[in-house]
């Protein structure tokens, strides 16, 4: 909001919306005491971000979601990483062909991303929005549910590798690179238990690293 870093703090506290002037508990400031809600923040980008996906071209999801994340201009960290890996997973699936998908079906999973994104979650209960934002993605195609049996071991089997494999690339977190990584592996994914062959091959170097406020990892990064 005002470009200030941002303060964590390990015990939540009761903060004001500058935005809608909601009250909640949170964990995350900026230093100038600035505090955006879970719904607020990236409430902006949503719409736009939808639009951006349904209108895109190609199948190899990582390109589509670097594509997004350039021509909207999103920020180095927020849960917007979360809704384009969603949306890129399932607009690649469809453009693919290889199954039908349809548009309402694509913002269904973006729509259930949303609630279970929320930002620092990465660090505070270990669970990225990025991991159940490919669980939608596999939750929408196979129909899994509390009732349901091997559609929900599948999908939860999903969200349990994609967490394993951005773990790999913390410290500190980065949602771009969460973003790649998790498609990469959600295509491997794909391959296994649905039978469906994407392309996931990168063909591009990370240009933020002067942008991440807790330090880029620079060498240590697949994408640098």
């Amino acid at each position: 909001m005002c470009k200030n870093d941002l303060t964590y703090f390990s015990e939540g506290q009761d903060f004001i919306c500058i935005e809608c002037g909601k009250k909640e508990r949170g964990n995350v400031n900026c230093s100038n005491g600035h505090y955006v809600c879970d719904y607020c923040h990236g409430e902006k980008m949503f719409k736009k971000i939808i639009q951006e996906i349904l209108l895109s071209d190609g199948i190899n999801p990582v390109m589509m979601a670097k594509l997004v994340i350039d021509n909207l201009q999103i920020p180095m960290l927020g849960c917007e990483h979360a809704w384009i890996t969603c949306g890129s997973l399932m607009k690649s699936i469809q453009n693919s062909g290889q199954i039908q998908i349809s548009q309402e079906q694509i913002i269904e999973g973006i729509n259930r991303t949303r609630r279970q994104a929320i930002g620092a979650y990465c660090g505070l209960t270990g669970i990225c929005g990025i991991a159940p934002a490919i669980g939608a993605v596999f939750s929408v195609i196979l129909g899994s549910a509390c009732p349901k049996d091997k559609e929900t071991a599948i999908t939860m089997t999903v969200s349990s590798e994609i967490i394993k494999s951005i773990a790999k690339e913390t410290g500190p977190c980065c949602c771009k690179n969460f973003t790649y990584t998790s498609l990469i592996r959600a295509c491997q994914l794909l391959k296994l238990h649905l039978k469906i062959t994407l392309p996931y091959e990168v063909d591009f170097a990370c240009e933020n690293q002067s942008k991440h406020p807790h330090g880029c990892r620079r060498e240590k990064c697949s994408f640098n």
